[in-house]
């Protein structure tokens, strides 16, 4: 059997599948990935199923020692990925030899990044989920050094390889209006849409911190609670909104002036604290089509490029320079 050891992890790494699902009418909210496109592209590149358990690596970052063999696939922000101490691509499938090293930290974009596994991490589940709520503790602990995680590992025979992405766009998130922005004067809805926000740094896994104008809701900031999704954006008492993400908490008494769509949240969670965000408005039929058109990319067929090429056409070969200078043989 196959283990990864932990050599050092930061805050905010563990492990995330699907989410937990079936249990928000007791108060469990599902938690689940930040980004779960990534989550899914991570997995998908090994040809595991979409919500498989895969490792969120925060900008703590993470460094994993194999204990026997293992293929693993790195997807999401723009991290750095080192093996052994030398560079790997960002997005990429990589086998570990026993005792080598794989080291993610922050690079230059990105947030959250995903560690998925050709294989099964042995776990067990809490309420059916391996997914980690971290403030009310459910699911696996977060990853400490000295951890040793066992692994049914599959051999794949796959090459180390570069996933070839599209860079996201540095676009508007869009948001569906409502349900209590009749709580807001047309004044404050145009100044939430018009203005550029900071991501605080008081954002975690339960909800981003917005900076910049406050808003200030015409019939005042109390409502009888009411569920809450994922990517509402409330505004409390002190007049600066929060955007709910994967921790939210089931309900919430604070108005809603939008909610982010599902095919923008991953975007949103990619931003760091300082970053800046603005918001587009769009209506139900656009978002329903965003979401469409995200699950046609997630559908598409992947661009893997091995690391090592071993096999030339004759006509690469003849594109390729293979010598080294020219002597006249003269001593």
């Amino acid at each position: 059997m196959s283990a990864l050891r932990v050599v050092a992890a930061g805050p905010g790494v563990a492990f995330q599948d699907g989410g937990r699902h079936g249990w928000l009418r007791f108060g469990v909210t599902g938690a689940g990935p930040m980004d779960r496109a990534a989550h899914a592209l991570a997995n998908r590149i090994l040809g595991n199923a979409p919500g498989a358990a895969a490792i969120e690596v925060s900008l703590g970052g993470v460094e994993l020692e194999a204990q026997g063999v293992v293929t693993l696939a790195v997807a999401g922000g723009d991290f750095a990925v080192t093996r052994d101490g030398r560079a790997l691509p960002a997005q990429c499938i990589v086998t570990l030899a026993h005792g080598q090293r794989l080291r993610i930290r922050p690079g230059a974009s990105g947030a959250w990044c995903y560690v998925a596994l050709a294989g099964e991490f042995l776990l067990t589940p809490v309420l059916g989920s391996l997914s980690a709520h971290t403030r009310s503790h459910l699911g696996p602990p977060a990853l400490a050094a000295g951890q040793e995680i066992a692994v049914t590992a599959y051999d794949l025979g796959a090459d180390d390889s570069r996933l070839d992405v599209d860079a996201p766009a540095d676009a508007a998130i869009r948001v569906l209006m409502g349900p209590q922005d009749d709580y807001f004067s047309p004044e404050q809805i145009a100044l939430f849409q018009d203005s550029e926000w900071r991501v605080g740094g008081r954002s975690d896994r339960m909800a981003y911190t917005l900076e910049g104008p406050l808003l200030v809701p015409a019939h005042g900031f109390n409502i009888v609670s009411d569920g809450v999704a994922e990517g509402a954006i409330q505004v409390p008492g002190e007049g600066k909104p929060i955007v709910l993400m994967a921790d939210r908490q089931p309900t919430g008494g604070y108005p809603k002036i939008a909610n982010v769509i599902a095919a923008d949240l991953g975007r949103l969670a990619q931003k760091r604290p300082g970053e800046s965000v603005r918001f587009r408005a769009v209506t139900h039929d656009e978002a329903v089509a965003a979401r469409r058109d995200a699950a046609a990319r997630a559908a598409a067929s992947l661009t893997l490029t091995p690391l090592l090429k071993t096999h030339f056409s004759s006509e690469e070969l003849l594109g390729v320079n293979l010598v080294g200078g020219v002597v006249a043989g003269e001593d």
